[in-house]
């Protein structure tokens, strides 16, 4: 077993326990071996994806998942905050509910791609087109993550499309009716569809090694 599978392993233990500390000092211990952003990157998304992996396969409970991000972030921010030079370069990314004020899934994302050494605004819930068309075109934003909840709210992101196609903007879509539809985002227009925390930050770091 490599060195980083090994920190994998313990610092999923810790945060499955809530364990802050324990997970504090496996991260520490990681970073000796190498560039803060590039440890702390890959041992978070590893365990963050095997976390999210074992959510989907019915093992732990989403509750589970969204501490071990919230964690994870906080445990980053010590690392690599905000302005740290050291976070992962990229286009402006932002992330918000579409339609809605059903927060969790948008929290669960937000804070494993930040865990993962990514920043991305976080616009909030409630929004509509126009707002979002709006803030996407005054904050040049260049990838857009949206959760939505409802069937209606996903069918309203082809109009969103619609009034960005004068922009080079990105959308990835996630939430109930792409789950249970693996077609639907290709039919309202988004570039992409992630299940769960885990294929969102594989979906970012793909799409921000094409815009380089």
């Amino acid at each position: 077993m490599d060195k980083m599978q090994s920190f994998s392993n313990q610092l999923e233990r810790a945060l499955l326990m809530l364990d802050k500390g324990a997970a504090e000092k496996t991260l520490k211990e990681a970073l000796t071996y190498g560039a803060p952003a590039d440890i702390a990157g890959e041992l978070v998304s590893l365990t963050l994806n095997r976390i999210g992996d074992a959510w989907q396969e019915g093992k732990l409970a989403l509750s589970q998942v969204y501490m071990s991000g919230v964690i994870c972030e906080e445990l980053i921010d010590k690392v690599l905050p905000p302005q740290s030079q050291m976070r992962k370069s990229q286009p402006k990314m932002a992330i918000a509910v579409f339609e809605d004020f059903h927060m969790l899934g948008k929290r669960i994302i937000f804070s494993s791609l930040r865990a993962s050494g990514y920043e991305l605004m976080d616009l909030g819930g409630g929004l509509n087109t126009d707002q979002l068309t709006e803030i996407v075109e005054k904050e040049k934003i260049k990838i857009l993550l949206l959760s939505v909840l409802m069937l209606p709210s996903a069918l309203h992101v082809k109009a969103l499309r619609q009034k960005l196609n004068g922009t080079d903007v990105k959308i990835i879509v996630g939430g109930a009716p792409f789950r249970f539809d693996e077609e639907l985002w290709k039919e309202v227009g988004a570039d992409a569809f992630g299940k769960d925390p885990a294929e969102a930050i594989k979906i970012v770091a793909q799409m921000m090694e094409e815009m380089k």
